[in-house]
């Protein structure tokens, strides 16, 4: 029990934890009407869920069928991201089992609507890596698909409040997941080119890549300032469009980037969740 536990650890990426979980909380609390909403049932359910399960299934697949082209891989060196090893494959494989039968689970209980949103959210966590329709390596389907770290947010805030959320957050949130992803796909150029898989930054070049991830991210930050009213705040979220500038600039400042990126997610996105919060007390 303890080997399996420590496996399903390093399978979900706990510093990553915070894309589907995170997403989950600020949906929820931008949807709900007081903050005891917090003090449901399953509230909590969900969040358990958008932690830990949710993760293992996204990256679990990911190591499923990444099996042989991880070796490529220089971050998939077994001590920031899982790299599966000898006779893990059928572990994983079960793992996958029980987290399927979970999510399953979970959607029995609810109405069609959320249903419908949890089920877009496993249709785009598999089909990102598994074949035959493998959107992470289409370009540019590769990073769009990556909608899938916003429908958590789209599931909490329906969950909160009954109802989808505005248009113009959904389309801030797609905005950061595509920059988030193309500019995480940029260190992998090499690897990625040498196993044949077409991501957005081998299809375009890292430069341009760049510069897509510069559009994204200053399109969020716009949204953010105009969102909540020029609060001062809000102009903290210039910190994205910031990274890729800063990589143009100098191009060996992209692995540190790059690994700042979770930091950054859990401060800003933490700070996002306290503000929302307290405006509902």
């Amino acid at each position: 029990m303890r080997r399996a536990l420590s496996f399903a650890l390093r399978v979900s990426r706990t510093r990553f934890w915070i894309y589907t979980a995170g997403t989950y909380v600020v949906g929820y609390a931008l949807g709900m009407g007081s903050w005891t909403d917090f003090l449901r049932p399953e509230y909590a359910v969900y969040l358990a869920y958008f932690f830990f399960p949710a993760n293992i299934f996204i990256y679990g697949i990911n190591d499923y069928w990444d099996e042989k082209t991880d070796w490529l891989n220089p971050k998939k060196d077994g001590t920031k991201e899982h790299r599966l090893g000898v006779g893990e494959r059928a572990l994983l494989a079960r793992l996958l089992w029980v987290v399927a039968f979970i999510s399953l689970a979970l959607m029995a209980f609810k109405g069609w609507e959320l249903r419908a949103i949890f089920l877009g959210f496993l249709f785009l966590s598999y089909f990102y890596s598994a074949p035959p329709l493998r959107f992470k390596g289409i370009p540019f389907l590769d990073f769009a698909s990556n909608m899938l770290y916003v429908m958590p947010g789209i599931f909490g805030y329906y969950l909160a409040a009954g109802t989808l959320p505005p248009l113009l957050l959904v389309v801030g949130g797609f905005a950061h997941i595509s920059a988030m992803h193309i500019f995480s796909a940029v260190p992998d150029v090499g690897c990625d080119r040498a196993a044949g898989i077409r991501t957005t930054p081998v299809y375009v070049g890292e430069r341009n890549a760049l510069l897509i991830c510069l559009a994204f991210w200053a399109l969020l930050s716009y949204l953010v300032i105009t969102l909540s009213g020029f609060h001062p705040l809000g102009y903290l979220s210039l910190v994205y469009p910031a990274l890729p500038l800063i990589v143009l600039a100098s191009r060996g400042l992209m692995e540190k980037a790059y690994w700042s990126l979770p930091y950054i997610n859990w401060g800003l996105g933490g700070l996002l969740f306290l503000m929302v919060t307290l405006s509902k007390v």
